[in-house]
Order: C-alpha cells, then sequence, then structure tokens
C-alpha cells in the first residue's frame, strides 16, 4: 500500500465526539486527522438564537449545507437567510461573517474546513456534551474572551465583538 494513500473512512450518525459551541451542538463527522489535515467536516446543530459571533479566518475556506431550518448569514457585504438546500461558500481570505438561527425551530448545517483544524478548535473550546444535548451559550468574562481569542488565533482565527456586523 503507499503510505501517501489515505485509507477508505466511514463514519455514522454515532461516531465523531459531540461539543456544545455557542449554544449548538457540533459533531465532528470527519476530522483532520482522519483526512490527513487536508479537510474536516462538522455536524451543526443549532438551536433557536443559537450561532457564532463574528469571526474571520484567512486561511482556511469554510462552507456550509443547509440540511433542515434556517440561518441568516451576515458578512460586510451583505445578510442572507439561507433556507434548506442552501449551500454557503466562506472563501479563503479573511471574510468576517457570522450566522445565527432567528426561527423558533432547529436548523442543522453541515460545514465543511479546509484545510482542517477548526474542528480541534471546536473540541478545545467546547464543552463535551451527548449527541442532541444543548447547553446555554456561555456567558463570557474578561477573561474568558481573552482565553477564547488565545485559542482562535492558534488555530487561525480571529474574533470579533458580537455587534461588529450590525449596520
Amino acid at each position: 500500500m503507499n503510505p501517501q494513500l489515505i485509507p477508505l473512512t466511514i463514519t455514522t450518525d454515532a461516531d465523531g465526539p459531540c461539543v456544545s459551541v455557542a449554544g449548538g451542538n457540533y459533531r465532528v463527522v470527519i476530522s483532520g486527522k482522519q483526512t490527513g489535515g487536508e479537510y474536516a467536516v462538522i455536524d451543526m446543530l443549532v438551536p433557536p438564537n443559537g450561532g457564532p459571533g463574528p469571526h474571520a479566518h484567512v486561511e482556511i475556506q469554510e462552507a456550509f449545507y443547509v440540511l433542515d431550518g434556517e440561518v441568516e448569514i451576515k458578512t460586510e457585504e451583505q445578510t442572507y437567510t439561507a433556507k434548506r438546500g442552501t449551500y454557503i461558500n466562506i472563501p479563503k481570505g479573511g471574510m468576517v461573517h457570522c450566522f445565527k438561527n432567528k426561527t423558533d425551530t432547529l436548523a442543522r448545517l453541515l460545514c465543511y474546513v479546509m484545510p482542517a483544524g477548526m474542528d480541534d478548535m471546536f473540541l478545545e473550546i467546547g464543552k463535551p456534551v451527548e449527541p442532541g444535548v444543548f447547553l446555554p451559550a456561555p456567558q463570557l468574562g474578561p477573561d474568558d474572551i481573552k482565553k477564547l481569542m488565545e485559542i482562535g488565533e492558534r488555530y487561525g482565527q480571529k474574533f470579533y465583538p458580537p455587534d461588529y456586523l450590525d449596520k
């Protein structure tokens, strides 16, 4: 076998760690460790009013496919309501963006990150939970924010104030 080949990987909905991040339940479907760092896929369950604040990542391409529900995607250029069946591509380059579930029903997204790394960041900043378990978004004090910024920086991610994209 060629040592450069990555073996076939099969995961099921029972595989992969789940963590609570920004009030959501994120399950790593396939990690960077399983793809040689090329990409990772995260299954995101986003409850009403859930979703991450404004952030950017210069060297990471991120894409979302809305499986169920809807989320509002915001960038500095536009605001868009992404409904079931919508694909959103955040190219490399550092576009500041965020998303929020502004409905009263659960939204489900598949998130793709290329290269991988954000999957490890979620595992580090999140709190381990069972699949489908939702914890309230944590209230962050100054020390928590500083720690989050340091962790994000290690993974090539920059966080912005919650109102950064409000116009």
